[in-house]
């Protein structure tokens, strides 16, 4: 490809920065423009939920590559700018002075943001999002022990944030409509193993509960009024209800959406041939599971950028294709855990190990025994095994798995 060629990436995390580093590692020589909406440089966001919040890393830690290297490697970074439409016919996006800025390939690595309810008070201060590194900061500087904190929302991001708390000697109370945590991602079953672990450090959790209102005083959040009509109490409120994935210039586009996000191919292209799309918003489909698929997890913004930049650069003939299978972890308290695969919460799941002590592996079953996915919990070995398994799509005995 010649010099004169621009591949623009709408999308300054992981995904953008990690398909800048693929293309010129895969010796392009044309110009790339990697363009996102926070100031920050490219960085990784399970941390800000994590370790940023345990005070185990700081931002230079998770931050993609330093400055230094998109200076060296001649990539235009144009931070604090929202692409605000694109034009597919002309093959440009249109930055907010009105500007067309064309290209010859563009990749979208949009991402998502925190959903926000329709709950009066969701606007007070108090109130607290995480998506972002300045977000994190703020609910760092509240962190403090004596304090209360009220969470919204019994998910990854809402008991990793509630982990950190209790760890900092803060009062957490968890509100959500479901029976057990987790019950969309794990099922029920295993759900209560997290229900267990968050009670047994002291936090208060009400579940199968709904909220009717932040409560709020003199502009500041106070708390929650539930839906039996009790309160709870709280110096700050953390909203935790999900990501809603950043697609509407790839709507508006006219690009094929599916399963919430932007539809792709296994390759990771769009509907239309000189777009591509990944992490968040990529509706992709599997070859391995035989579907398509779209999850909001690191390891995809992580891994799908060598994909669909080397298909860019129509580097493969057939093109490569994405047959990752699904993975995301978690570490809340002494627990740790990895998943793999993709399983409906529905599924039959068993168990292998020593649930009590939270040292075990979980297995997703279908109707005909095919392991679906796996989980080990506090087990740092055996995850190619779960793996195999599920890629091998092959009837199994449940007694040899327990």
């Amino acid at each position: 490809m010649s010099r004169s060629t621009r591949f623009v990436i709408v999308g300054a995390g992981l995904a953008g920065a990690k398909a800048a580093e693929t293309l010129r590692d895969n010796d392009f020589d044309g110009h790339i423009v990697l363009i996102g909406d926070e100031e920050r440089l490219p960085y990784e966001r399970p941390p800000l939920s994590k370790e940023f919040l345990a005070g185990k890393k700081s931002l230079p830690e998770f931050t993609v590559q330093p400055a230094s290297w998109y200076r060296d490697h001649d990539v235009e970074l144009m931070l604090g700018t929202e692409v605000t439409a694109i034009e597919p016919a002309k093959r440009a996006v249109t930055l907010p002075d009105g500007e067309a800025l064309g290209y010859d390939k563009l990749l979208l690595a949009t991402g998502s943001r925190a959903r926000r309810p329709k709950l009066t008070g969701a606007d007070a201060a108090g109130v607290h999002y995480l998506r972002t590194i300045e977000e994190s900061e703020a609910l760092d500087g509240l962190l403090r022990d004596g304090a209360a904190l009220a969470v919204i929302g019994a998910g990854w991001i809402g008991l990793e944030v509630t982990a950190s708390a209790r760890e900092r000697g803060v009062a957490v109370t968890v509100v959500d409509t479901a029976k057990t945590p987790l019950s969309a991602a794990l099922g029920p079953e295993a759900g209560e193993i997290f229900a267990k672990l968050h009670r047994e450090h002291g936090v208060n959790l009400l579940l199968d509960q709904t909220v009717d209102e932040i409560t709020v005083a003199d502009g500041v959040a106070t708390g929650l009024r539930l839906g039996d009509g009790s309160q709870v109490e709280a110096d700050a409120v953390l909203v935790a209800v999900g990501a809603a994935p950043n697609i509407e210039i790839a709507e508006a586009a006219g690009l094929a959406l599916a399963d919430g996000g932007v539809a792709v191919d296994a390759s990771l292209r769009t509907s239309d041939p000189h777009i591509y799309a990944v992490g968040d918003i990529a509706a992709a489909d599997n070859p391995v599971l035989g579907t398509r698929i779209r999850t909001e997890h690191w390891a995809n913004a992580l891994k799908q950028p060598a994909v669909a930049a080397r298909n860019m650069l129509a580097k493969d003939d057939p093109p490569a294709v994405y047959d990752e299978l699904p993975y995301f972890f978690t570490d809340q308290y002494d627990l740790g855990m990895e998943y793999v695969g993709h399983a409906d919460a529905a599924a039959r799941v068993i168990f292998r190990g020593d649930v009590a002590g939270r040292e075990f592996t979980a297995f997703w079953l279908d109707a005909q025994n095919r392991v679906l996915a796996g989980m080990n919990v506090n087990i740092w070995a055996g995850l190619d095994d779960i793996k195999e398994l599920v890629r091998s799509r092959r009837p199994v005995d449940p007694a040899e798995l327990t």
